[in-house]
């Protein structure tokens, strides 16, 4: 680290002047990936400022994935790509086709100097909690999507408030952070509701729910609208001893049980729309071909992805409610 660079009457503020030393270090060799770092006491007394500075330096470094810490060694150089300005910490329950496309509109709106790390807690408690709190402090920025896990919130609380954003769902616990997310209980309500004239075409309702990942907001939209609308319904846990009979229809939250469902309907001999119908929860290329088209009730993951990144790029602190809207095709 080159003391000549570090002017104490500069404007430039000492805890920048400190992480641009390291830079060019790095830059120029002097520092290379996994050396370690002079001691904070060390740097402390060689450039003559607090202990507060060199931690401010060291923390910014940090968030950007410049450097690392190992608890009683020290600071290491993590990268040696110091064009990397911030770094994103980002949390999914799963990652399956429309989560990719919301994932990959996030990417296309951030700039080449922003490192994204995407991790996967599938709706696994203890691994949620183990990747939030072993990456406290390694991010600029947390993007949490924490599904319908019980006290997730007491894990993003080791989190810097002002960096944290939830994504696809949240809850009272979570309302003093910023997110863009899915209102579920009114999207299936409002999607079956817009269908209702298609909907009545059957006896009764059937809604394939597992408590265990699937947002319970659906289930509240689901049983609603049947209740308000007199209709009979029936919520399954499982397709496995299901037998598809005439006149009912079908609301399948995910693109397994959306196949079962199809594969039991051949094997009961009936036909889709003609004699069970079938309503599909998130929208995918898949669905406008599969069975000749899947009605779907969707948000627009797109949009979601998109608008996530322009919220941190602008730190806006904003709660927005995501678009849903029902897409008739030929299986109702």
């Amino acid at each position: 680290m080159n003391k000549e660079s570090f002017h104490s009457e500069s404007k430039i503020p000492k805890y920048k002047q400190l992480v641009a030393s390291i830079e060019a270090s790095i830059a120029d060799g002097s520092l290379k990936k996994d050396d370690q770092l002079p001691s904070l006491n060390v740097i402390k007394d060689r450039f003559s400022v607090s202990r507060d500075t060199v931690l401010t330096a060291f923390n910014e470094l940090k968030n950007r994935g410049i450097i690392n810490s190992v608890v009683g060694k020290g600071y290491y150089v993590a990268s040696e790509n110091v064009a990397i300005q911030q770094k994103i910490f980002v949390l999914f329950d799963e990652l399956n086709s429309f989560k990719e496309d919301l994932y990959n509109a996030f990417l296309e709106q951030l700039s080449s100097n922003i490192q994204v790390e995407i991790y996967f807690h599938h709706f696994n408690i203890q691994t949620f909690n183990n990747l939030i709190l072993n990456n406290v402090g390694n991010y600029s920025y947390y993007v949490i999507m924490p599904a319908n896990l019980d006290n997730a919130h007491k894990a993003i609380s080791n989190l810097p408030v002002d960096r944290v954003y939830i994504l696809d769902q949240t809850n009272e616990q979570l309302s003093q952070y910023p997110a863009i997310y899915q209102n579920f209980e009114k999207n299936v309500y409002d999607g079956l509701q817009e269908g209702l004239a298609l909907v009545k075409k059957y006896k009764k309702l059937m809604l394939m729910f597992d408590e265990n990942s699937q947002p319970v907001g659906i289930l509240k939209g689901f049983t609603n609208f049947c209740n308000d609308q007199e209709l009979s319904y029936i919520v399954l846990p499982s397709l496995k001893e299901c037998v598809p009979r005439k006149g009912e229809v079908y609301v399948i939250l995910d693109d397994k049980n959306l196949i079962r469902i199809i594969k039991k309907i051949k094997e009961a001999s009936l036909e889709i729309a003609k004699d069970v119908g079938i309503i599909s929860y998130n929208d995918t290329l898949l669905k406008e071909v599969v069975a000749d088209g899947i009605t779907t009730i969707s948000t627009d993951f797109s949009f979601m992805g998109a608008k996530l990144a322009s919220m941190i790029l602008e730190n806006s602190q904003e709660k927005i409610e995501n678009p849903s809207k029902l897409i008739i095709r030929k299986s109702v």
